[in-house]
């Protein structure tokens, strides 16, 4: 099995993060530092990530977790900030499915499958992620069209979301889009580029997968059923 596999197994990152772990030098094999992903590990090999031995757990789990505002959606932080993993009480060993940053709540996944982790976040899947936005006016229909069409959000990059619903609440608009690229803060950066102030960000869904009436720092696991239908995302 590749060594960048392997770290994805264990549930550590999915396998294109383990690429960038491996080359970091986080990862050894029988004591020896290796920075080639495809790196063949045999049976009787003994991996380390970080200096913790790894092993492949056979029981997946997928948890869903609504993230509060100020938490940061890492396993662990060098300035003690609070994590996800503050919220989960688990003895697997999860790593969140992309991000949301320190001023978004909502629907966040971790898991310990590697496969699953690889196929929700690879670009090329266009997972649709649902989100409700507060912002300072309604998108007026030029705007409208420069989102969905996908306009430049900086670095080389284009974003883009297909506004679902927008209706005014005191003055200001609640607006629901949905996504399927998973570019870095994506959200804030399209609003960010047609100069509409953004109040708030909350994520309602990850593919098959809604937050429902889960409370604000709240987990749960999801059902096989879920995780059968969340494979299917696609």
């Amino acid at each position: 099995m590749r060594l960048n596999k392997f770290l994805a197994k264990s549930g550590i990152a999915s396998r294109r993060k383990s690429d960038e772990l491996i080359k970091m030098a986080m990862a050894t094999v029988n004591n020896e530092i290796i920075l080639d992903p495809a790196y063949q590990v045999k049976s009787q090999d003994e991996v380390r990530y970080d200096g913790k031995i790894l092993k492949i757990d056979d029981e997946k789990i997928v948890i869903i977790f609504n993230k509060p505002k100020n938490v940061i959606t890492t396993v662990s932080d060098p300035f003690a900030r609070k994590t996800v993993m503050n919220y989960i009480k688990s003895n697997k060993r999860l790593a969140p499915v992309g991000r949301l940053d320190k001023d978004s709540t909502g629907l966040l996944l971790l898991t310990n499958d590697g496969d699953l982790h690889q196929y929700l976040t690879h670009p090329k899947n266009q997972i649709p992620r649902q989100y409700d936005v507060m912002i300072e006016k309604v998108i007026d229909a030029r705007k409208l069209n420069r989102i969905t069409r996908g306009l430049s959000i900086g670095d080389g990059e284009i974003g883009r979301a297909k506004v679902i619903s927008q209706k005014l609440i005191k003055g200001r608009c609640e607006a629901r889009l949905e996504l399927k690229q998973g570019k870095k803060r994506e959200v804030r950066r399209i609003f960010r580029s047609v100069k509409i102030k953004l109040f708030s960000l909350n994520r309602i869904s990850f593919g098959s997968v809604y937050i429902g009436d889960l409370k604000l720092g709240e987990s749960r696991l999801l059902s096989e059923k879920e995780i059968n239908r969340l494979k299917k995302a696609v």
